[in-house]
């Protein structure tokens, strides 16, 4: 019995044992092993614990499961971005590149154990077949989904163009339920949700992704603003652009730079990975001025995009400091259907700076940059001589802080009643002014915080919770009912109250619920157009543009801030 258990293991053996040396030799990797006996002599070490732990282990082990958790135990080990990828992940990875993938163009989203239609994508199945955001999904195909979490149900609405899915749906307002038959499509995502002109001649282009499409979409839309307008300016959106393909990254910069510009270049530990990025076309405007948004969440091609942008001196960056990635990563096909995306090399803007965190722990909690102390990081020049620094992101030359949110507002949001409501509105109304344009009344508020009166929304503010605490550790320590009467006093000052919350971050309220609404009607570029005449980077961004004078002190390093300036008189 042991001896078949042994040959059992011996074959999945032989197979992982290929599966690293094919990935290895895909590289040339065993040329570059300084040491050939160190390397055949782990690689045995593990080998040997695979067969004998998945023998010998008291219960039953899932060998692949098994390999798996190796694999990611020592990948760990390495920078957070070398990642293996399974097969069943393949389909994720082609989206991230390509923003492509056969399926009915809806995102979908957990509630309870239910699972609801959150925004379907204009033109797309799902809204061609009428599905609208809070639409309950009750069956797929026959089978319930109740219970199941949104990946293993995007799972079953993904598949090939052309095939046929049937859904229950379950719509509030509706007595029962009803079927809706869509046939899949390829779904291409658009780069480019948003451009047109804000103001004044000033343009505005909003960038999502760096997939293969995004050159192509960002170069039309680019085009059609000069066309039809007097470009007097600019507004390149990169806020949330997590990054992408390189190349991309490239010849967007290209658009706005002479041909023959170095806009990156990349090291590595193999030679033939070493590489000069120069802009290779010609540009389409160089002249127009131009500033470019960013924030915690632009990674990687963004930091590409607006790092070279700075370095070169052609444009303002606007917002807060970016991300921190400046690594290269190459995928490798590896057997049976999986990939290694492993980093390559890393990147380096013209200036000379490389803008990767220079510890990949040291970060803010949403991932982005943490604080580099100054004595680590150095000083490298643009074009114009400015000065710009290293150790892990591109630092934007006008800053902006984002408000917090108030309490209230991301409550109402987490327990999804500003969800809910756009999906009344929508109900009670069946067209609105374009989404720039629509504004909530007074009396749509009011009959918010009416919808809100029998809804659960109650929260504690960081107030009520240290005072909570202080009176805890003032009983342990005997000393609360000296001090009782002023706590009360301070605790009846410091707890809010929901009604008067409503009230005084009102304009917050409104502002989610106007953008939240607009999507029910003009879909993605409805939330953008709502949220962009409001919106505190966009509105720096004008200003920066509309003072001539202002944005030419910036690019030619002799900038002060306007509260300097203010102080100084």
């Amino acid at each position: 019995m042991i001896k078949t258990a042994r040959n059992k293991i011996n074959k999945n053996l032989r197979v992982v044992v290929s599966i690293v040396l094919i990935a290895l030799g895909s590289f040339g990797f065993l040329s570059f092993v300084d040491n050939d006996f160190e390397f055949g002599k782990n690689l045995d070490i593990f080998a040997s614990l695979f067969r004998e732990l998945t023998i010998y282990y008291v219960d039953e082990t899932d060998p692949g499961q098994l390999i798996e958790s190796g694999i990611d135990g020592m990948l760990e080990s390495l920078d957070p971005y070398t990642t293996f990828i399974p097969e069943s992940e393949m389909e994720d990875h082609r989206f991230a590149i390509t923003g492509q993938y056969g399926g009915i163009g809806s995102l979908i989203r957990k509630r309870g154990n239910q699972v609801l239609v959150a925004e379907p994508y204009e033109g797309f199945p799902a809204e061609k077949a009428g599905l609208r955001a809070g639409d309950i999904i009750l069956k797929v195909d026959g089978k319930e989904i109740n219970g199941k979490n949104t990946s293993e149900v995007s799972k079953v609405l993904k598949g090939q163009p052309g095939t046929v899915v049937k859904l229950l749906i379950k719509r509030e307002g509706r007595e029962k339920p009803f079927e809706a038959v869509i046939t899949r499509e390829e779904i291409k995502i658009k780069s480019v949700p948003h451009y047109g002109i804000l103001e004044d001649g000033i343009g505005y282009i909003k960038l999502n992704n760096f997939t293969s499409k995004a050159l192509v979409e960002v170069k039309a839309a680019l085009n059609k603003l000069r066309d039809e307008h007097e470009l007097n300016g600019l507004i390149f959106d990169l806020r949330g652009n997590p990054g992408g393909l390189l190349r991309e990254s490239v010849n967007i910069v290209n658009l706005f730079v002479e041909k023959g510009e170095e806009i990156v270049s990349t090291r590595g530990k193999l030679q033939s990975l070493a590489k000069v990025h120069r802009a290779i076309n010609a540009p389409v405007d160089t002249q127009v001025p131009l500033v470019v948004l960013v924030n915690r969440n632009s990674a990687s091609a963004s930091e590409i995009v607006s790092g070279a942008i700075q370095d070169l001196d052609r444009g303002v960056i606007v917002g807060q400091k970016t991300f921190g990635k400046g690594l290269v990563q190459q995928t490798v096909k590896l057997t049976y259907n999986t990939q290694l995306k492993v980093t390559t090399a890393k990147y380096y803007i013209p200036s000379g700076r490389c803008i990767q965190a220079l510890d990949y722990t040291n970060r803010n909690s949403d991932g982005s940059v943490g604080k580099i102390p100054d004595s680590l990081m150095t000083e490298f020049k643009t074009k114009n001589g400015r000065s710009v620094f290293d150790g892990g992101g591109i630092e934007p030359g006008v800053k902006t802080e984002r408000p917090k949110r108030s309490n209230i507002a991301a409550r109402l949001l987490s327990r999804m009643l500003i969800f809910d409501y756009a999906n009344k509105y929508r109900r009670e109304h069946d067209t609105i002014s374009s989404a720039r344009d629509f504004k909530l009344k007074d009396e749509d508020y009011e009959d918010f915080v009416s919808f809100l009166k029998d809804k659960e929304y109650d929260y504690a503010t960081g107030s009520e919770r240290k005072l909570k605490e202080l009176k805890e550790i003032a009983e342990k320590e005997k000393y609360f009912e000296d001090a009782k009467g002023e706590y009360e006093a301070l605790e009846k000052k410091l707890t809010h109250s929901n009604e008067e919350d409503l009230i005084k971050f009102k304009d917050e309220i409104v502002r989610l619920l106007e953008g939240e609404i607009a999507v029910r009607y003009y879909f993605q570029q409805g939330r953008i157009e709502a949220a962009l005449m409001d919106d505190i980077e966009v509105l720096k961004g004008l200003e920066v543009l509309k003072d001539e004078a202002w944005y030419a002190s910036i690019l030619e390093g002799t900038y002060e801030s306007k509260a300097l300036e203010k102080e100084k008189e």
